[in-house]
């Protein structure tokens, strides 16, 4: 249920109210100020709410925002000096909220400044609208084609599983997305395209897909894996795996339990120990299915085969398994998400660990690793761990974190220490590491003593569980 503040004077406003209450949409409740006379509507809809309050004051505007969380505010004013003193008091209260405006006044300035504002310029509205109807004008996109709703257009909101990922990381099946808009601007995405929120996705598909679509995007708690695909899959390489399989087993179910209507499917390769396989069996159920490749088959195509099957998001196993037979590069171009096993246990982790590093790749992975934590129920901890003490260069990373805070209600740690993070990250306890996952993960153990990059010291280790976030470098 999302919650909508209308900020309400005028005539505008009252046919506004009288739109919504027709139209019932289920998920929405209105809270509507009222403060001058003609706004409400003769007959009010049951999902609005009146507040007797003039937002033009501060105090009254802060208590009204401190008793209800709300996804967006709506400014419906006549009074072009009320909107701007809303919209003044708004920033003070909260600078990320959504905010539309709809601008009466022909003033190009107000709300300009504010990259949260939606500005909608009535005169600019009627006039399109009356220009669609002069003849030889081709018609808008909800005009086009079948007319079925086969075209779509999808707002970003903050907090969705769908920012701050890579276009070429999203599941895109019976549907594509064909251009984004940002600040007034299209932008026809690349597979390295970042989609960023209040992005605008103009999507194409099937009309009974893209609905389920907007609901994945703008629903955010018990999603992961997702966007990068649904369920999750174990691959159990016996030549490797075999000592620690039940342990693996139950670290994967361990991680079920924690996810919201997920399936684990679990592949076997090399079989060649079958009481071991029987033991496994135990395990099966509606939600853990366990399948045994016996034959000579290709195991790459095979593991190709089933997360295109089983819309696979995050992909469970060993280092060694993850090396062997070209997997990691599989894996990569498939932009899923992996999960390394480590010596120490799920069950045991308290805290998520991201290594700081540059902009792009922290935007990149921020969203999955807020995801990961608040459904394992750990602490995520920033760490900028830098040998000559450059802190500064990060703080615009920092900010970024901070603000996803207040989306996931999650809060996080900070840490700058002057030193070298390999050597830090090696002497912590009980962590899960959170780092991007690049074509270029080394394996040469020899280059963890004299490298200071992430990259070359995530596979050559195997004491902390890992999870890598595919990440596209432009």
């Amino acid at each position: 249920m999302k919650n909508i503040l209308i900020l309400a004077s005028g005539t505008t406003a009252k046919h506004f109210m009288e739109w919504i209450g027709k139209k019932r949409v289920a998920e929405n409740n209105y809270y509507v100020t009222c403060y001058t006379s003609g706004t409400t509507p003769e007959v009010m809809g049951k999902n609005i709410t009146l507040i007797d309050a003039d937002p033009t004051s501060y105090s009254k505007l802060s208590r009204i925002m401190n008793e209800v969380y709300y996804n967006a505010v709506f400014i419906i004013m006549e009074d072009k000096t009320d909107a701007q003193y809303a919209l003044k008091n708004l920033k003070l209260i909260d600078n990320h909220i959504r905010i539309v405006l709809l601008n009466q006044w022909d003033d190009k300035n107000i709300g300009q400044e504010q990259s949260n504002v939606t500005l909608i310029h009535k005169d600019e509205l009627m006039a399109a609208h009356l220009y669609d109807h002069l003849p030889n004008v081709p018609l808008v996109a909800q005009n086009v084609g079948l007319g079925h709703g086969e075209i779509m257009e999808i707002l970003i909101p903050f907090g969705s599983s769908y920012a701050y990922r890579h276009v070429g990381s999203i599941v895109q099946r019976k549907w594509n997305i064909v251009a984004i808009y940002r600040d007034q601007k299209q932008i026809l995405p690349t597979a390295s395209t970042m989609i960023r929120p209040n992005d605008t996705l103009l999507v194409v598909g099937k009309p009974l897909i893209l609905h389920g679509v907007y609901k994945t995007i703008n629903k955010r708690i018990g999603l992961f894996p997702e966007p990068f695909g649904k369920n999750i899959y174990l691959i159990l390489d016996f030549r490797y795996d075999k000592k620690n399989t039940l342990a693996y087993v139950k670290e994967c179910i361990y991680f079920l339990d924690k996810l919201e209507n997920k399936t684990l499917y679990i592949r076997i390769l090399y079989p060649n120990d079958f009481s071991l396989i029987d033991e496994m069996k135990q395990y099966e159920s509606q939600r853990i299915i366990i399948s045994t490749s016996y034959e000579e088959t290709d195991s790459t195509q095979l593991i190709i085969n089933d997360i295109e099957q089983y819309d696979i998001g995050m992909i469970l196993n060993s280092i060694k398994t993850f090396n062997a037979d070209k997997l990691k590069d599989t894996l990569y171009d498939m932009k899923k998400i992996v999960y390394l096993f480590g010596d120490s246990s799920l069950k045991t982790i308290e805290h998520s660990i991201v290594l700081m590093s540059d902009n792009k790749r922290m935007e990149s992975i921020s969203s999955a690793a807020f995801d990961v934590s608040e459904s394992l129920g750990l602490q995520l901890k920033l760490c900028d761990f830098d040998p000559e003490g450059d802190f500064e260069s990060k703080k615009m990373i920092i900010e970024h974190y901070e603000t996803l805070t207040h989306i996931f209600n999650l809060k996080i740690e900070t840490k700058n220490k002057i030193a070298n993070p390999i050597r830090e990250i090696s002497k912590m306890n009980n962590i899960l590491q959170v780092a991007p996952f690049e074509t270029d993960l080394n394996t040469m153990s020899f280059k963890k003593y004299i490298s200071m990059r992430i990259q070359d010291f995530l596979l050559t280790t195997k004491r902390h569980p890992k999870l890598l976030i595919p990440f596209i470098n432009s």
